[in-house]
């Protein structure tokens, strides 16, 4: 009963960053829109504001049902805002969600959205080589889907020689705070609330872009209500839903076979191209897609060579 029990929490936590691929996916389109109306530090503050508050609602619900369940029980009030485990982790997620988000931002305005895609998606290797550091050994078929990614991502999106570019560093820069990103959250999220863990990053990246944009940038009003549809997204769907189902479904899952789930952001990145600005998928980029899946299919088989690691 219990192993069927944890495989069900398993294949809800799967499709939550699934979903969460496939919301980042979209919001490339949002992103790259969005610099032609507003600087970096200026979308980072408000996707990131939008993200945190929109939490707050869902939070104050899931605590009165909560402490409702704790009067019956005779449990004192929680005060979540008290807790230092959570806000330690709050801060230590949000430092890490706010660098990776400005150097990606930042980058991507100076090399193509298909490199920077393929550069950011490079946590998937970094993921495993960090996780080594923590003593965190990955099974050969893990190893192996990772590999078989990359090659899908290389097809997907690099359709020209690979040149140093301006943006470059900034973005293979974001792919590590990506992969330290998802490591710390990792760490935390075993012992915290997802939602709650979710909603101080968000807030603490607010909190570091305001101060950046105010002293680096000039932001118009007039320019972010042109921005406004793709703020909203990346505010509400992006950082608030996708970020929070991030958390909530790395949740006993391994890091390296989250992040290999997650960099799928790639695969319907091209189909959202596809379906929003109508550009057709080359056979190149097919061949992209089904190699992405295929390394899906393959980190979620039981690895003999190696023993579970739960």
């Amino acid at each position: 009963m219990k192993t069927l029990q944890y495989n069900i929490i398993k294949i809800k936590n799967i499709v939550l960053l699934l979903l969460t691929a496939l919301i980042w996916g979209v919001a490339f389109v949002a992103q790259s829109v969005s610099m032609d109306f507003i600087q970096p530090l200026t979308f980072i503050f408000l996707r990131s504001l939008i993200g945190g508050l929109s939490l707050i609602p869902v939070i104050l619900i899931f605590d009165r049902k909560a402490q409702a369940g704790n009067a019956v029980y005779g449990k004192g009030k929680v005060s979540w805002w008290k807790d230092k485990a959570l806000i330690t982790g709050g801060i230590a997620c949000g430092i890490c969600f706010f660098i990776a988000n400005c150097c990606q931002q930042t980058g991507i305005q100076y090399t193509t959205v298909g490199k920077a895609g393929f550069i950011t998606t490079f946590y998937i290797i970094i993921v495993p080589l960090l996780s080594l550091f923590l003593k965190r050994k990955c099974g050969v078929l893990t190893w192996i889907s990772v590999c078989i990614a990359l090659i899908g991502l290389y097809f997907l999106c690099i359709n020209e020689t690979l040149k140093i570019q301006q943006g470059d560093f900034l973005i293979l820069l974001s792919a590590v705070f990506f992969a330290l990103h998802i490591l710390v959250v990792d760490h935390f999220v075993q012992f915290n609330d997802g939602l709650k863990l979710s909603c101080i990053q968000f807030l603490i990246g607010a909190l570091l872009a305001i101060l950046g944009m105010l002293i680096f940038e000039e932001p118009q009003l007039y320019l972010i209500l042109q921005a406004a549809a793709p703020i909203l997204y990346t505010g509400l769907l992006s950082t608030g839903v996708g970020y929070t189902f991030q958390i909530i479904g790395q949740k006993g899952i391994n890091p390296t076979i989250a992040a290999l789930i997650l960099s799928l952001e790639s695969v319907f990145s091209a189909l959202s191209g596809f379906i929003i600005l109508h550009q057709v998928l080359s056979i190149r980029e097919i061949i992209g897609c089904i190699l992405m899946f295929a390394a899906i299919i393959i980190a979620q088989l039981p690895d003999i060579s190696s023993k579970k690691q739960e």
